[in-house]
């Protein structure tokens, strides 16, 4: 089975029925980071957004979840989720496999844990890129993708500018 195809099937299982998928547990699906100590969730977004500009991946969405359930009369803990993009690279992708449509806009989610801790998570890219048909050059822009959106999670969780 194709991986993308596995992997897609995976989610899912994940979002409809929230168990584990056999051999292949949530944990290994996603790259988790904790925010350092003595950086705020504020400047961690910040940095994620000025780190995205000079790598020139563009913030296409800011999806703020906590206050969506708020102004549903929840109490959330705060969850947001920002959507980061290569338009050029996404293009190239689709091109090349409709099925990577799926995967875009990249998503990392800041997650409040229940003691307070700042998180920063996103689905592994190495999941999709290890399985997937490229072309030696939409593998290279699809790694550098990738290794931007890591560089940006860690800006992230370091408070760096």
């Amino acid at each position: 089975m194709h991986i993308t195809r596995l992997l897609l099937i995976t989610l899912m299982v994940y979002c409809t029925t929230a168990a584990a998928a056999p051999n292949i547990p949530i944990e290994d699906t996603v790259v988790k980071q904790r925010i350092n100590e003595g950086i705020s969730m504020d400047d961690a977004v910040e940095s994620m957004k000025l780190r995205a500009n000079l790598l020139n991946m563009k913030l296409v969405a800011e999806l703020p979840l906590s206050k969506q359930i708020e102004a549903m009369g929840k109490k959330a803990r705060r969850m947001e989720i920002y959507q980061f993009c290569d338009p050029l690279t996404a293009q190239r992708m689709v091109e090349a496999n409709i099925n990577f449509a799926a995967y875009l806009p990249c998503r990392i989610a800041l997650v409040e844990d229940e003691k307070g801790q700042g998180w920063l998570v996103m689905m592994n890219p190495d999941m999709m890129l290890t399985g997937a048909t490229l072309s030696a050059e939409l593998k290279k822009q699809a790694t550098e993708v990738r290794d931007n959106l890591l560089e940006i999670m860690d800006a992230g969780t370091k408070g760096e500018l």
